[in-house]
């Protein structure tokens, strides 16, 4: 199974080494400089920058797009070009606290559990279908920081890697749908707001 991985930091590198030792990253979509471009030039991967993975740049015969830790939107277009699409890991329990800020969003809300979702990528940001989902417990005092590396960082590599092998094992995984009757989004915290093409599609109707 080829893979491309789309992500940065140290949570792009941490899947880029889990998924590595299940699957073939035959590419890897990163900021130029970040550990994770470099970690992929080392092992021999085609390099995509940041910014630059579109339907026309996007590879042939790629079977899953994982996004870690990605900044850009992956469009419709660039899904369809793989054969399973894409998934990616968002720190919450979707369809709760969509968004950019999620572990921040958790912590001034004041709620005690959270967790993280591998969901399809989809023209609904955070808002494909739910492949996996595991809970954590808010700790009394934790900032967004400390649960993301403690808890949610290590989770999500998990989470990914474990669907990862299910897609190798048993190809496509469809997931199921969010409840969107449930579903809660926050704004960016001191950055841009996000791109929505959800909210494009709503406004062009």
């Amino acid at each position: 199974m080829k893979v491309l991985l789309a992500g940065q930091k140290w949570f792009g590198l941490e899947v880029y080494r889990a998924i590595a030792a299940i699957a073939d990253v035959t590419h890897v979509c990163a900021p130029r400089g970040d550990r994770l471009f470099d970690a992929a030039v080392y092992r021999g991967a085609s390099t995509i920058e940041a910014g630059g993975l579109k339907a026309e740049s996007m590879p042939d015969g790629i079977d899953l797009i994982v996004a870690a830790h990605s900044h850009d939107f992956i469009g419709e277009r660039t899904r369809h070009r793989a054969h399973w699409g894409g998934i990616g890991y968002h720190p919450s329990l979707l369809p709760l606290h969509r968004g950019r800020d999620a572990v921040e969003w958790a912590i001034r809300m004041g709620d005690r559990v959270t967790g993280g979702s591998v969901y399809r990528l989809s023209n609904r940001m955070d808002g494909g279908a739910v492949l996996a989902q595991q809970h954590v417990f808010i700790e009394k005092g934790d900032t967004a920081a400390e649960l993301w590396r403690r808890d949610l960082a290590p989770l999500g590599v998990r989470l990914l890697a474990e669907a990862v092998a299910r897609f190798e094992r048993d190809g496509f995984v469809p997931g199921h749908e969010q409840n969107e009757s449930l579903a809660t989004w926050e704004p960016s915290i001191g950055r841009p707001p996000a791109f929505r093409p959800d909210l494009i599609m709503l406004g062009s109707g």
